[in-house]
């Protein structure tokens, strides 16, 4: 058997990605938030000013940071496959976005209904009482965010990182689709409850139906 050549040793910016990797795979960055400026990234990562203006232009590259002159810099994705996503997300169709919603959260609420915990259930009974809250309050903008924050814990729950991972880069054009929610989504209310209930109850095959009928309710 041949001897395995060694590793090539990790060049520096590849260090500092890694690290901030990690910063965001901990939650430590998230999603929109600025990251920090480069003097203290340099002292936090241990290397220089360049090695780390290198690093975040490489993130950048890919989308996972965003460079907004005289501003800074701020989290645009916590992974590439987010980024990637994205930016798919964003060139499609809605008919398209529809599609591959279908495709992720109807699998997805079936394997939910099977993994889910109590504490997945207790997030999602805490987000169904502040979409109804923002819905009788006339807070449009709290009712979305209640809306796509319940459609991201159903693919939480289901426990598949990757699963989740694609998903979270479809968040933001899914928000962007939701323009007037006072427009048909209210009339969605127990479709949600029916997705929830099934996921409850530990009933794959009727949290699939519930999250398929939600799904085309969208499309009529």
């Amino acid at each position: 058997m041949m001897p395995l050549a060694p590793a090539a040793p990790t060049s520096l910016v590849d260090q500092a990605i890694e690290g901030m990797r990690a910063l965001l795979a901990t939650g430590e960055w998230t999603l929109g938030t600025r990251i920090p400026p480069e003097p203290q990234l340099a002292a936090d990562l241990g290397v220089s000013r360049n090695t780390v203006r290198e690093a975040v232009k490489a993130l950048a590259h890919v989308g996972v940071l965003e460079v907004r002159r005289g501003d800074g810099t701020y989290v645009a994705a916590t992974t590439e496959v987010q980024a990637l996503m994205r930016r798919q997300a964003e060139r499609v169709e809605i008919e398209h976005l529809l599609e591959v919603r279908h495709a992720i959260e109807v699998r997805a609420a079936a394997l939910a209904a099977g993994r889910r915990t109590r504490a997945d259930l207790a997030a999602l009974d805490a987000i169904a009482a502040r979409r109804l809250a923002a819905l009788d309050a006339g807070d449009g903008a709290g009712f979305v965010d209640a809306d796509v924050d319940f459609h991201v814990a159903v693919v939480a729950a289901a426990h598949n990182p990757l699963l989740s991972e694609l998903y979270d880069g479809l968040v933001e054009t899914l928000r962007a689709s939701i323009d007037d929610p006072t427009k048909g989504y209210p009339a969605m209310l127990p479709e949600h409850d029916a997705v929830l209930e099934a996921i409850r109850r530990g009933d794959a095959d009727g949290a699939a139906a519930a999250g398929a009928e939600l799904l085309d309710h969208v499309t009529r």
